[in-house]
């Protein structure tokens, strides 16, 4: 996969106040994410981890959903040093900003993330977050709290462009937030590997999680990037 260097944002989008939005997702040959218990599965080869990290690194920030956070609890960083030199070279620092969305904002703050203080955390969230948990994650990482039902992620992403500096996110998931942004027109890059196994059930989420109605409006994806590597396929497409 192409991965040294940053897809640039299409030409009508290059105005636009927001970052470029690029996600990447792991799925089997029937389309699921995981199974329906929604728990941790390995299922990919170390060449797609790595292929993971690889697009992480890329990012001036990474983002990833609350549910997706809990269930693999992981610290988002940069674990290679030769993706960290890369990064410094293009002008980044050595991480990317880690970036949290959760509606309810009921979030651990024993979470692996919150112990370690290699790059920034940003929280986006609600008022509905209960104070204890406000009190505690406010001393490692910074919130922006609406006190909407729901987060705009619209304005969200207009937020890390304006406050942050942030011109690529590097998307992580999971389902829920990939579908809300997808709604919203605000993904310009998929990034799917094809794993050979096949995991049936329809509550398995899928790309677009459990939902079972039709997206708002059909999204096109054109594929501009192809490449098989032992039994998995790692597409690049477009998003339109």
């Amino acid at each position: 996969m192409k991965s040294a260097a940053r897809s640039k944002p299409r030409a009508g989008k290059r105005r636009r106040p927001r970052p470029f939005v690029a996600a990447t997702f792991a799925m089997t040959v029937d389309g699921k994410l995981t199974t329906k218990n929604r728990g941790t599965v390995d299922f990919t080869s170390r060449e797609d981890k790595l292929h993971l990290i690889k697009q992480r690194a890329l990012g001036d920030a990474v983002l990833v959903g609350h549910t997706t956070l809990e269930r693999d609890n992981v610290r988002l960083g940069i674990p290679h040093p030769d993706l960290r030199a890369q990064r410094i070279a293009r002008g980044q620092p050595a991480y990317p900003i880690r970036v949290i969305v959760s509606n309810k904002g009921r979030i651990n703050p024993s979470l692996n993330i919150f112990q370690t203080d290699f790059a920034p955390i940003l929280i986006f969230s609600t008022t509905r977050m209960p104070r204890r948990i406000r009190e505690q994650l406010s001393k490692r990482a910074i919130l922006h709290l609406t006190e909407s039902p729901q987060i705009d992620l619209r304005q969200m992403l207009r937020q890390l462009r304006a406050e942050y500096g942030v011109k690529y996110v590097a998307c992580e998931g999971g389902p829920a937030l990939f579908r809300s942004l997808l709604e919203l027109r605000l993904v310009d890059q998929l990034n799917l590997t094809v794993a050979p196994f096949l995991f049936g059930g329809k509550k398995a989420p899928t790309l677009t999680g459990v939902n079972s109605d039709f997206l708002p409006h059909t999204v096109h994806c054109s594929l501009v990037h192809m490449k098989v590597i032992g039994e998995e396929c790692f597409l690049t497409y477009q998003v339109e």
